[in-house]
């Protein structure tokens, strides 16, 4: 039997797979949902923020501008460079889904590895987070390689490994970051917008650092 909470997260995820195909094929789609989605992250990111410094003194009101001020301007960039990049060419726009299925796969593989295997922790800042689950990630990213290869025709295989490698190791990263974020403030998730995910931030947290490094390594290597 089904559980409600599982029920929810199916449902989330059929609704959100839906609104990113949307996204893929209408490009006026994909700039509202862009928006709205930094919008919200913004608005959680923030959140955590407030909770990790409740005191009123001068040095934590610069650190809470600084932060702010931060978070702002890299989803605005973030926007900008898949907004820029669907509209470019289709190369371009490979590597922005190559880097995004890599950061995905990264979280199924960490999620499967790490129930299946289980196994030492990898590190205090997110209990739930193994060695296996970390191993799991790069299998998983891996995996994507013999479906992308043919659209990359001047990247060696040797490159393409070595730019999986990154990009999965800065999703977990980026995973770990707010994890470490979400510890501090003590709280489960960013919000409880998503039913059965939490916020925006727990289902894109790994996304938001791996495609803009993914899309770097492909334009340097």
């Amino acid at each position: 039997m089904i559980s409600i909470e599982l029920k929810k997260r199916i449902i989330t995820s059929i609704a959100l797979l839906t609104c990113l195909t949307l996204m893929y094929f209408y490009f006026f789609i994909l700039i509202i949902f862009l928006i709205l989605i930094s919008l919200i992250s913004w608005i959680e990111f923030n959140g955590l923020i407030l909770k990790i410094f409740k005191k009123r003194n001068l040095k934590e009101k610069l650190y809470k501008f600084i932060l702010k001020s931060i978070s702002l301007l890299y989803l605005s960039l973030f926007c900008f460079i898949i907004i820029i990049v669907r509209s470019e060419n289709l190369e371009s726009e490979v590597f922005i889904i190559y880097s995004l299925f890599v950061s995905i796969n990264s979280d199924i593989g960490g999620l499967l590895f790490g129930k299946f295997f289980k196994g030492r922790k990898l590190t205090k800042i997110s209990p739930n987070k193994t060695i296996s689950g970390s191993i799991g990630s790069f299998i998983f990213s891996f995996a994507l390689i013999p479906f992308f290869y043919n659209y990359f025709d001047i990247i060696s295989i040797l490159s393409l490994i070595i730019i999986t490698i990154l990009i999965s190791l800065t999703s977990q990263l980026g995973d770990l970051f707010f994890s470490f974020l979400k510890r501090k403030a003590n709280v489960k998730n960013t919000s409880d917008l998503l039913p059965g995910h939490g916020g925006f931030i727990d289902r894109i947290d790994g996304i938001l650092f791996a495609v803009p490094i993914g899309f770097l390594l492909f334009r340097i290597i």
